[in-house]
């Protein structure tokens, strides 16, 4: 799946079959959750143990992913504390939905400033795992400012991280990293496996690979 590929699949889906973005979201982030928990969670603490979660995500719709991620690994018993990069005003409107729920909910949230992000790896010390939801497939060339700084704190933490969609500084097509890039224990990516994972090299950032089904389908023409 190319990065036009997805632009297409998302097209479709809100104004072909009328699925709205934040219920393709809501898909998504459980989806992700089920896999993240069975495959990451559960071989590092088998059950009835909980694990402590960071879900660190920016404010477009792959941060939309984590929030939700965030919701249902919270609701199953783990100890969740989501922390965001980027401005709440920038927040896309599906995200913002997502955010307001977990925000609701009193899930354990923290924005990182300039300031505060370059403690980030020792905040994360004291978790089992991190969820990357920083940015998603249509991220191109080497990223810049807060979310370069963030993506390097989360890889220097040393804990397994578990990526949605596509690892943050990943490009979608070619499977190379121009700059910072998530290094991943594992990846769930969503409708099926983009055409950079095959590429040489790119298992260094992506882990494992697994893919999620979202309720909608995907046409190779697309």
């Amino acid at each position: 799946m190319t990065r036009q590929q997805v632009r297409e699949f998302d097209r479709r889906a809100i104004q072909e079959y009328r699925v709205p973005g934040v219920v393709l979201m809501e898909n998504a982030g459980r989806s992700a959750a089920d896999l993240i928990e069975q495959h990451l969670i559960r071989p590092l603490l088998p059950a009835p143990q909980r694990a402590r979660v960071a879900v660190v995500a920016g404010v477009g719709n792959n941060g939309g992913d984590g929030f939700v991620v965030a919701r249902h690994l919270h609701l199953r018993g783990h100890q969740v504390k989501v922390f965001v990069v980027g401005s709440p005003a920038k927040m896309t409107p599906d995200a913002k939905t997502h955010f307001t729920i977990i925000d609701k909910l009193a899930l354990n949230i923290e924005p990182l400033s300039a300031h505060t992000l370059p403690s980030l790896s020792a905040m994360l010390a004291g978790f089992d795992l991190a969820v990357d939801a920083l940015g998603g497939t249509g991220i191109q060339g080497p990223l810049t400012g807060e979310v370069a700084l963030a993506v390097e704190q989360v890889n220097a933490a040393g804990i397994p991280v578990a990526a949605i969609d596509i690892p943050t500084g990943l490009d979608c097509d070619s499977g190379q990293a121009p700059g910072p890039a998530i290094r991943a224990a594992l990846t769930v990516t969503f409708v099926a496996e983009k055409i950079g994972f095959q590429q040489p090299g790119a298992e260094a950032y992506t882990g494992q690979v697994f893919v999620a089904d979202i309720g909608v389908p995907f046409h190779e023409e697309e």
